[in-house]
């Protein structure tokens, strides 16, 4: 009796476990582009800073999760990441353009000589990625 309960109980699992549920998301993730930087005017080496930067929030199915950093030498791209919800029966409304939303993140000053920050600002009519590109430059304390 116990064998077969187990059986069954593992049968159950591997019907259920294994549905099919791509077709319903529910949601993903969209970047979305920056409108604003703000940056000091020079950075000091050991320092942290907040780097603070705004962008328009698309619909209210949009809330923001992060940002998309890569870093190359002394650059640094970003972007930021809202996480969409895409369910079945929800509408989104969207949103007038006129109220920024803030977002920032902590920024530890190595040993570079400056840093060039990307900010992207979306792609141009031929696909190409666009950028708000700010250079800081790094002085001793």
């Amino acid at each position: 009796m116990k064998r077969i309960k187990i059986i069954v109980s593992l049968f159950l699992i591997t019907l259920f476990g294994c549905t099919d549920d791509d077709d319903n998301q529910g949601f993903f993730y969209e970047l979305v582009t920056i409108e604003q930087a703000s940056l000091p005017d020079q950075f000091v080496r050991g320092q942290t800073y907040a780097i603070d930067v705004s962008y328009f929030r698309p619909s209210d199915c949009h809330s923001f999760v992060g940002f998309d950093y890569n870093r190359l030498g002394n650059e640094r791209t970003v972007a930021v990441v809202n996480l969409v919800v895409d369910e079945a029966g929800r509408d989104c409304t969207d949103l007038e353009q006129t109220d920024l939303v803030d977002a920032s993140f902590n920024f530890i000053v190595g040993f570079e000589t400056s840093y060039i920050f990307r900010f992207w600002q979306g792609r141009d009519d031929n696909g190409t990625n666009q950028f708000l590109i700010i250079e800081v430059p790094v002085v001793e304390s």
